[in-house]
């Protein structure tokens, strides 16, 4: 077992603990100001991530909510349209963020299962700027898609909405929180799948292990800006080689996010066939279970879930989220499906 044989938590691959790698990593690495510039853990993070994700320059950051909300007003004027999917993180998560700190309207559009617009969405919802409209400024797209139950999104839809919104000289932002799961799971490259974006941000704290931090890349001349406003957010760090350090570690960790999808398939499996339970098959590490059937509230649900020692989280009324992680082994996997499958019984009778 994974050590957290009495809890399970599903809720997130947020929730895992530093290696003891990343622990002695964070003790021993070397440190300096780096709101000066100065911290060489900092400096080889950057640079590392840079080259994983195919653009000139990256900037670390505290969070995934940060780096997208600086892209967000690093790439546009305020008042302008941002054209994004109606379920998209930005949109839905990040408290209205683009309101707050760009400024900006939002013009949503349903992608539906294809998780990303279509060319012909972004054209039909793009605004151009008159002395009446601001026009639309950036188009955001996401990969894994996190609401839709962590979609691989194909290189080939992410390359044509990026196509549709530059042919229209509009930048488009990657969200790829969940990047190195998608890549994986689509046995490509983050660079690959980031190649047609003008910036794209990866977390290090999902599904890596990490304890903090995201990675926020583009041109040497948006990482400038970037910089700036990651200062004005109050996102500054000093000697955070300390935190820098386990993100280097965790970078090693993405060959390995194929045992979390493939503990995803073997949970969703095992509940699907629990009577009173829809679970589709997932394609990286988010399983969403439909209690639907059984007559049992989301939110009924979790709660005899935790009761049981598995924690997961509410999507709908009807729809709870399980996340595997690096702290789940297989054995956890089985045990959580024992005992959700009690949880369904006694529920149920």
């Amino acid at each position: 077992m994974s050590g957290h044989a009495d809890t399970i938590d599903l809720r997130s691959d947020t929730v895992t603990r530093p290696s003891t790698a990343m622990r002695e990593a964070a003790r021993n690495a070397p440190v300096g100001d780096d709101v000066y510039g100065e911290d060489p853990t900092v400096a080889e993070l950057e640079s590392r991530a840079a080259d994983l994700l195919g653009k000139a320059d990256a900037l670390f950051v505290p969070s995934g909510t940060m780096g997208n909300q600086i892209a967000v007003r690093a790439h546009t004027e305020r008042g302008q349209e941002l054209l994004l999917d109606r379920e998209s993180h930005i949109y839905r998560w990040e408290l209205g963020g683009t309101a707050q700190h760009a400024q900006l309207q939002c013009r949503t559009v349903d992608a539906e299962e294809r998780c990303v617009p279509t060319p012909e969405q972004i054209n039909e919802a793009f605004v151009a700027e008159d002395l009446h409209r601001p026009g639309t400024g950036l188009v955001t797209l996401e990969n894994t898609h996190n609401y839709r139950g962590g979609v691989a999104v194909p290189e080939a839809h992410v390359d044509a909405a990026c196509d549709a919104a530059h042919a229209l000289d509009v930048p488009v932002h990657l969200d790829g929180a969940r990047l190195w799961n998608a890549a994986v799971a689509l046995d490509t490259t983050p660079a690959a799948l980031a190649r047609e974006a003008d910036s794209v941000m990866a977390c290090l704290s999902k599904g890596l292990g990490a304890p903090v931090g995201s990675v926020l890349a583009g041109t040497e001349s948006f990482v400038d800006e970037a910089r700036r406003l990651r200062k004005l957010f109050g996102g500054g760090m000093r000697q955070a080689g300390m935190i820098a350090a386990p993100g280097l570690e965790a970078l090693d960790n993405v060959d390995r996010l194929a045992d979390d999808h493939e503990n995803a398939r073997r949970l969703a499996t095992g509940l699907d066939a629990i009577d009173g339970l829809r679970v589709p098959t997932p394609e990286t590490n988010i399983v969403v279970v439909d209690s639907e059937p059984a007559g049992i509230t989301s939110e009924a649900f979790v709660e005899a879930c935790v009761a049981r020692g598995v924690r997961c989280g509410s999507v709908s009324e009807y729809t709870t989220r399980l996340c595997t992680n690096l702290d789940v082994d297989r054995a956890d996997i089985d045990a959580a499906i024992d005992r959700i499958g009690r949880v369904v019984r006694e529920t149920t009778e």
